[in-house]
């Protein structure tokens, strides 16, 4: 039978699960390391409500509503209620207020259905257990009455003895009709042995009744011990039935977790991506600045180099400087040479011509 069709959540919340501490019965113990599923169960076939709760595959909550219990609401998330068939006291931390008065509701909602189902369920138990116990109650009881030994006034007559006056024979006599000598023994013996055998009944009920009475006990201790094994495979199959009952819920969150991984695994593509074009910038970047440090290297060379152009460069024009005035001073020189050449020249043209002068005179 799929147990899907028996039992059904009918509402579903996600919070942090705790337990009390059952040495200090004060501290609160996590049962779960992060937020789970906490749902609300029906059992159509028992007409039952629980709350169920895993960790995985475990079970850590599966409490059934009774209709004493109380769901308290200790904070503005966090809520509690006792369960003493578990004999512990659950807690739960919600992420916001509404998600804690949502549960509250539908957790006051049940327990009322419980309460309810409970008392149907009690009317049913009576009004079938009534006419089985009247009826078994006359049963046993019957043989042990007066009435049922010796038998009715009516049926029993005045006495059961031999009657003093024999009673008036009919008006009509029989040819066949027996002496009444005849026909009182044979009353007598009718009701005598109608009489030992209501006594052998009574005395077989009565056996049997004090051997069920003895066996009632035993049959008690055995009904016990069922009913205790019974709870432990029930809790047994919920657990099971939770597990199948929680299956869609696992899908789902296994296809959102599929999605995820997926998105995961394209965005880790990218980055995988990009990462190999950092690494290609990187490298390119690392050239970049070994051709850097190989131009910075040929440029402090060159500047040394003009350094050393400069001052051979100095040293030519401070050169220069002085040829140029050794050769302004040449030039004065020169030019006083050419003055003092000049003067010269006119004093010899001056002397031809008195020369000249003279030899035509003296021809």
């Amino acid at each position: 039978m799929d147990t899907t069709e028996v039992e059904q959540p009918i509402f579903s919340t996600r919070a942090h699960v705790f337990q009390i501490d059952p040495t200090t019965k004060k501290n609160w113990v996590p049962t779960s390391k992060h937020a789970v599923t906490v749902s609300y169960f029906y059992d159509s076939t028992r007409n039952v409500y629980r709350i169920i709760s895993l960790d995985g595959s475990k079970a850590i909550i599966n409490s059934t509503i009774t209709p004493n219990m109380t769901f308290t609401k200790t904070s503005q998330k966090f809520g509690q209620w006792a369960d003493s068939r578990a004999n512990t006291v659950y807690g739960l931390g919600f992420s916001s207020e509404n998600h804690l008065l949502k549960f509250a509701e539908k957790f006051a909602e049940f327990k009322e259905a419980a309460r309810l189902a409970k008392e149907k369920s009690q009317e049913k138990m009576e009004l079938t257990s009534t006419p089985s116990q009247e009826s078994a109650t006359g049963d046993l009881q019957s043989p042990l009455t007066p009435e049922s030994i010796n038998g009715t006034d009516d049926e029993r007559g005045t006495t059961p003895e031999t009657p003093q006056h024999p009673p008036e024979p009919h008006a009509e006599p029989s040819q066949n009709q027996l002496p009444f000598s005849h026909s009182s023994s044979s009353i007598n013996k009718h009701w005598e042995a109608e009489l030992a055998a209501l006594k052998g009944n009574n005395a077989k009920l009565t056996a049997a009744l004090l051997e069920s009475t003895a066996n009632v006990k035993q049959w008690k201790q055995q009904l016990a011990a069922y009913q205790e094994e019974a709870e432990r495979l029930h809790k047994r199959v919920t657990e099971l039935e939770c597990v199948s009952g929680q299956t869609t819920v696992i899908k789902s969150q296994k296809t959102e977790l599929n999605h995820t991984i997926e998105e995961l695994e394209l965005a880790l593509k990218g980055k995988e991506e990009e990462l190999e074009r950092l690494k290609e910038e990187v490298e390119s970047a690392n050239e970049f600045q070994t051709q850097k440090e190989s131009l910075t290297q040929k440029l402090q060379e060159t500047e040394e180099r003009n350094q050393t152009l400069e001052a051979q460069l100095g040293e030519l024009e401070q050169r220069l400087e002085g040829s140029q005035l050794e050769r302004e001073a040449f030039r004065k020189s020169l030019r006083s040479l050419l003055e003092l050449l000049d003067g010269k020249i006119f004093e010899l043209t001056e002397l031809r011509d008195s020369l000249a002068r003279l030899i035509e005179g003296s021809s």
